[in-house]
């Protein structure tokens, strides 16, 4: 036994000894005879005196019986008119009375009713989907207790590689699916009675109300110990939203390995690393990631500011919630755009009165965040953010939404990187095929448009593959790649922005970007499909 497990070991009986004091306490006030059960070596089932629901419902149990006496352990909060029933009832035999703790009733209780032994099934990526897996993980879901049902939803979550779970009310129950790889796949159906004591455990945990009619945002990060003796650390972001059915919800999954926040890890083409390396290695300026949700931006930023961690350093994040924790970074959470508590704006401010090197601003969101952002590139810090936006190309005519025709946008913009996340095929599966004519017309329409100094794959010797199958992996897939693209602050697009004084489209940028030497996302997930890493279906279910 361990010291922790000894120490917990003592305060449980030293826990029950005070309640066994308390309880003899009690007896002697009220005159009755007391029974101190944990000294009993032997502890005789009677179960023809008297039914479970009887001893369950009065709080009462026979302790001795024989052909002329029986013995009944009661608590404080048996009736005198049960006790009067039983009298009565067996009125041929002696009937005495003594009063048992409420611990020492549901050691009996367990005796006489022995829990029944939970099986939590393992989630497989290869039964997720089938009828026969989403029966057996529901018919376990359905029998733990609240918090069992969010740590073990989270524990199989993190074995089968999700990155979110989602919880959707529907009309005759609630169905959880499993975001893994990109693609959701059906895990478990549970009824409203077992889903309503899960939602009030997140909610209890993540500190929002189930009764809001406004969608909200929390964060859960907490050490779980279930029943089966599993323990499990639980870190997720919450996002709710009520809908006519009930509270759906989706919880974010976040990954506590810090050295899998590492530019080597993030498969940028050479070339591209040399451009990220070149501008963080700057004092100033702002660095965008872009993209939609769950399209790897944090995942990205953090692996930047990783790189750049080290004691010369002073590194600043403003974020809402935090999602990775970092020695030796200091992490501001933002709360809620609901709550009175400082902005992300506001709070950047008093941040840059902190003499950072790098802050990192979670999200901009607005004109003021925006601003500030580009203020703070100029005077001197590496500013390092996220911004929804489809293309690269994209941000910067958002972000002109946003603040407006600023003359400090040219100087500010360092670096626009976007990036999606398309699924890449397992090695070991992989099956090769001749593609068809149409499929290499395709190919060879995009990478015809590849900026100069890029390798071209040989087109009239191509070879494609397509996700094989196996029993335990019978989509194929394993992993996923980011396809990015990216463009400094130089050369032509430089040129577009600072003479041209009228709104300039996505497609105006793009163009220009592409002239300077960019690497668009269709192209860079053209290559990978060419280079045997992912699927033309892939890439075209995620860039379109």
């Amino acid at each position: 036994m361990t010291s922790k497990s000894l120490y917990l070991c003592l305060m449980s009986q030293d826990a029950r000894a005070d309640e066994e004091l308390s309880t003899q306490n009690r007896a002697r006030i009220l005159g009755l005879d007391y029974a101190d059960t944990s000294q009993m070596a032997e502890k005789p089932l009677y179960k023809d005196i008297l039914s479970m629901s009887e001893l369950r419902n009065n709080r009462i149990v026979p302790l001795r019986v024989d052909q002329s006496n029986i013995l009944f352990g009661v608590t404080t909060s048996t009736s005198q008119v049960t006790m009067s029933n039983l009298r009565a009832r067996f009125s041929d035999q002696r009937i005495a009375f003594a009063i048992i703790s409420e611990a020492g009733f549901r050691d009996y209780m367990h005796l006489y009713d022995p829990p029944k032994q939970v099986i939590y099934q393992d989630i497989k990526i290869n039964d997720s989907g089938s009828e026969q897996m989403v029966a057996q993980v529901s018919e376990t879901l359905n029998q733990v207790r609240a918090d069992d049902m969010l740590a073990y939803i989270v524990e199989q979550a993190h074995s089968v590689g999700a990155s979110d779970i989602h919880a959707e009310c529907q009309r005759d129950n609630v169905r959880i699916r499993f975001r893994i790889d990109g693609v959701l796949h059906p895990i478990a159906q549970l009824t409203y009675d077992k889903y309503r004591l899960l939602v009030s455990a997140i909610a209890s945990s993540a500190n929002i109300s189930t009764a809001s009619s406004e969608a909200q945002q929390g964060h859960i990060a907490q050490h779980l110990r279930m029943a089966n003796g599993s323990e499990v650390d639980i870190n997720v972001r919450l996002e709710t939203v009520p809908t006519i059915n009930g509270l759906d919800f989706v919880m974010r999954l976040f990954n506590m390995d810090q050295s899998m926040y590492n530019l080597d890890r993030l498969g940028l083409a050479p070339a591209q690393r040399a451009i990220v390396d070149d501008i963080i290695a700057k004092p100033s300026g702002l660095v965008l990631v872009v993209g939609p949700t769950g399209s790897g931006k944090t995942t990205t930023l953090y692996s930047i500011l990783n790189t750049l961690n080290n004691d010369e350093r002073k590194i600043i994040t403003i974020e809402d919630p935090v999602e990775y924790g970092f020695p030796g970074i200091v992490q501001i959470s933002v709360a809620s755009q609901n709550s009175q508590e400082l902005n992300f704006a506001e709070k950047l401010r008093a941040v840059l009165r902190l003499d950072p090197d790098i802050v990192m601003v979670g999200e901009i969101r607005d004109n003021d965040t925006a601003k500030t952002a580009l203020q703070a590139s100029l005077t001197g810090h590496l500013v390092l953010s996220t911004f929804h936006a489809s293309s690269a190309s994209a941000a910067l005519t958002r972000l002109t939404d946003v603040i407006g025709q600023n003359p400090l946008f040219v100087s500010a913009i360092r670096l626009v990187l976007a990036q999606r996340l398309v699924r890449q095929l397992d090695g070991s599966l992989k099956q090769p095929y001749q593609p068809t004519e149409a499929e290499v017309a395709k190919i060879r329409e995009v990478i015809e448009t590849l900026p100069a100094g890029v390798d071209r794959p040989d087109l009239d010797n191509l070879q494609l593959y397509k996700a094989g199958s196996s029993p335990d992996n019978p989509y194929g897939f394993k992993g996923q790649l980011a396809i990015r693209e990216l463009f400094r602050m130089t050369g032509e697009i430089r040129t577009l922005l600072e003479t041209t004084h009228t709104i300039i489209s996505a497609q105006d940028i793009e163009a220009a970007a592409i002239r300077s030497g960019m690497r668009t996302m269709l192209q860079d997930g053209i290559l990978m499909v060419c280079a045997g890493q992912t699927t033309l279906d892939e890439v075209y279910r995620v860039v379109g």
